[in-house]
């Protein structure tokens, strides 16, 4: 079975008590309750850099031009005993966009500092690649699942190179 393609885009800002992170509360579907990225799934058809703009409409009410996302990396999240749910993530950072993020029916949006992300609501795959990406490591990251979908078994880091360049 082929990995679903997703993307994920995190934006960030700097204020006056330092460097923070937009994140959001899933409130439906896959990973209801937790405090995810915002994003998801490609569309058959478009890019990951279309996906990642629309998704953040969609979730956050808030709109993201293409040339302004940066690409993070990748993530690919390996589910032993439940290989339907494989994701191959790509995942951008920016740090402009128009609007204020708002709730939507998927997502509660919040902005938490990037030293104090809130790991313990988060997959718990996140604090082992989030801090690196957000701080400027371009990496690609293999995550395996335990069998209990939830906690990490093991987690695979190399540099990443854009495609392209």
């Amino acid at each position: 079975m082929t990995a679903a393609h997703v993307t994920l885009c995190f934006l960030l800002r700097h204020g006056s008590d330092g460097e923070h992170v937009l994140l959001g509360t899933k409130k439906t579907g896959f990973g209801r309750g937790k405090v995810v990225g915002v994003g998801g799934h490609v569309e058959p058809g478009e890019t990951a850099v279309e996906a990642a703009c629309r998704e953040v409409m969609e979730e956050i009410n808030v709109v993201v031009e293409a040339a302004d996302l940066v690409p993070a990396g990748t993530v690919d999240f390996v589910f032993p005993a439940r290989p339907d749910w494989n994701m191959a993530t790509t995942v951008f950072l920016t740090r402009t966009w128009a609007g204020e993020p708002s709730e939507s029916d998927e997502i509660a949006p919040a902005w938490f500092p990037v030293g104090q992300l809130p790991v313990e609501r988060m997959w718990a795959d996140a604090e082992h690649w989030l801090p690196a990406m957000i701080a400027g490591r371009r990496i690609a990251v293999r995550v395996d699942l335990a069998p209990d979908n939830e906690n990490v078994a093991d987690v695979h880091t190399v540099e990443w190179v854009e495609p392209g360049r």
